[in-house]
């Protein structure tokens, strides 16, 4: 269902959507779920049945019999109860699966913008959390109403042919029960979502602080860390403990109309029997109907509260699949083709949301086929913003960008970035072996392929020495390997996806001056007859580039090789030769 569909229809046909591609399941844990109502109607007139026929005809041989299915019945209903419970969870498990697959699917197409306004630890909530309770109400919600709706219905309809003036006593209280829940349910909806909010807090608090826990220790500034969790948790034991109150409120009104019901039943039943109007049997088969009558009630009133926990995750859910992607393919995008590598960045200006100031202002640059063009500047000049707005990270506020003659707005996303290779300041390794993470480059390259990325990288060494070679796990985030052997690892990424268009963002920041001076040469060949653009701080690894543009906090402030750079006297020369004395 896509993101549009969402926001024309509501949560319920929403929710039933999921259950389609499951239909015969779901058909099935309905099929036996109405068995075992069957089951549980049958017994007291059965019963009453035997006691007003059977019994006073000394019919023992029948009534053995009538017993004897009876208790084959409950045998069946014993495998029916199986089934529901085995297969209907296995119904709830796949829904959630589908679910948990759309919204990790939706969460992919999301743009950056999205996820810097965004906190992991919340995300995760509304992926693991919300969708456990998503799932009970997918298997428990419709099987709890259903067999409460037909147990209700039988039962009631068995009772008026029994004594029709107790029974509309008995139903008389039905009403009274859905006023009840009518009024508090509201207030428990958004009692429960204050909960999953809350939660999300607290999720989103812990994954902070579990990822810089290293800082923290550093800092000595544990407690801190401490005291901002302690915040939270008490923000989600205060919505808690509203939640509690309001759910108490309502099994206590439950619990109350149950009660009273049976009190009713009892003093209205003797007073009929005062009038000869009913007998002992009937009243005894009444009072068997009515504990038939209370158990599917209490099933209700269990599945409102489930129904407020799962919907409100469930709401959660859709609130995130209704958000919109900022970056879009556009309706007739097509892909990028065969790519020279020519880029023409024309009269950009850009600003994210957050701030009124532009990053980059009326830039314009274009960047021939095979040519390397390095980027220099003062941290926080825009330098890695020009280089995201290239492959459509962020959309320019005014201007366009160009590739081979073709706007990047006009272009599939996924083929645009095909064919652009990023290693970026920040670098991310996934949990698991150095192969794995070399491969991500082009996952159906050979072992030959990653090996020969690896030594091209200049990281092959160091494998090499690790006790499991390329087996060897890097750990949540590449915390097991040096800062240096990670952004080989990702540079060795690069090299085997061999893109025509090279974005190196500070690619060697992490390297030492020996490591750096032996990985350049690799550089200078990945880049031969590439398009590349470098972005660095050390500007004695951009001498060789055919152009080096200096960008100074919204546009470029000067433009031309190092040697016409330094015969300027400019801002340039002025970083390179601070840079140099302080070598020095």
């Amino acid at each position: 269902m896509t993101t549009d569909q969402m926001k024309k229809i509501g949560y319920l046909r929403i929710f039933a959507s999921y259950y389609k591609p499951h239909w015969k399941l779901f058909l099935l844990d309905m099929v036996c779920a109405l068995c075992i109502c069957l089951v549980d109607l049958a017994f007291p007139v059965v019963s009453r049945y035997s006691m007003q026929n059977l019994l006073p005809q000394q019919l023992f041989g029948a009534f053995f019999a009538v017993m004897a299915l009876l208790g084959g019945a409950y045998v069946l209903k014993g495998v029916f109860y199986y089934i529901v419970t085995y297969w209907g969870h296995l119904l709830g498990v796949r829904m959630e699966a589908d679910i948990r697959r759309d919204l990790f699917s939706h969460m992919q197409d999301l743009s950056f913008s999205f996820y810097d306004k965004n906190r992991t630890g919340q995300l995760m909530s509304r992926v693991t959390g919300d969708l456990f309770e998503i799932t009970e109400l997918a298997h428990h919600g419709p099987e709890d109403l259903f067999i409460s709706s037909v147990t209700i219905l039988g039962a009631f309809f068995i009772m008026l042919t029994i004594q029709w003036r107790l029974a509309l006593v008995v139903f008389a209280v039905i009403p009274i029960f859905i006023v009840f829940t009518s009024l508090t349910r509201k207030k428990m909806m958004r009692a429960s979502t204050e909960v999953k909010a809350k939660l999300a807090g607290i999720n989103g608090e812990v994954e902070s602080s579990i990822s810089g826990m290293r800082t923290a220790k550093a800092f000595a500034n544990e407690q801190a860390e401490s005291d901002k969790f302690n915040a939270a948790n008490d923000q989600f034991r205060g919505a808690k403990r509203g939640y509690y109150k309001t759910m108490a409120f309502y099994q206590s009104g439950m619990e109350f109309f149950m009660g009273i019901l049976s009190v009713l039943v009892i003093a209205f039943g003797g007073f009929l029997i005062m009038q000869g109007r009913m007998d002992f049997i009937d009243l005894t088969t009444f009072a068997l109907y009515v504990t038939t009558f209370i158990t599917p009630i209490r099933k209700l009133s269990a599945f409102v509260e489930q129904f407020m926990q799962g919907m409100a995750g469930f709401k959660r859910f859709v609130e995130l699949m209704r958000v919109e992607p900022d970056i879009q393919d556009a309706p007739d995008a097509r892909d990028l083709g065969t790519v020279k590598g020519d880029i023409l960045v024309d009269d950009v200006t850009f600003r994210y949301e957050s701030s009124p100031e532009p990053v980059l202002e009326h830039v314009t640059l274009h960047v021939h086929p095979g040519e390397t063009v390095a980027v220099v500047g003062p941290s926080g000049g825009g330098k890695s913003t020009l280089c995201q707005l290239i492959p459509r990270f962020y959309d320019v506020t005014e201007g366009r960008i160009l590739v081979d003659g073709q706007d990047v707005r006009t272009l599939k996303q996924q083929s645009l970035r095909g064919q652009i290779g990023i290693v970026q300041q920040d670098v991310f390794l996934f949990a698991g072996t150095i192969y794995d993470n070399i491969r991500y480059g082009r996952p159906d390259a050979t072992e030959a392929e990653i090996v020969a990325a690896a030594k091209r990288a200049e990281i092959y060494d160091d494998i090499m020495d690790m006790p499991n070679g390329f087996q060897t796990q890097v750990g949540e985030r590449g915390v097991m390997l040096s800062g240096g052997q990670k952004q080989r690892v990702s540079i060795a990424r690069i090299f085997l996806k061999n893109p025509p268009i090279l974005i190196l963002d500070e690619a060697t920041s992490a390297l030492d001056s020996v490591t750096e001076a032996r990985i350049q040469g690799a550089f200078d060949e990945l880049a031969r007859g590439r398009t590349t653009l470098i972005i660095a701080h050390r500007l004695s690894t951009i001498r060789s580039a055919h152009r080096i543009i200096v960008i100074d906090g919204c546009g470029i402030a000067e433009e031309g090789t190092h040697e016409e750079l330094m015969a300027k006297g400019g801002e340039y020369a002025r970083l390179y030769e601070t840079q140099k004395h302080v070598a020095v």
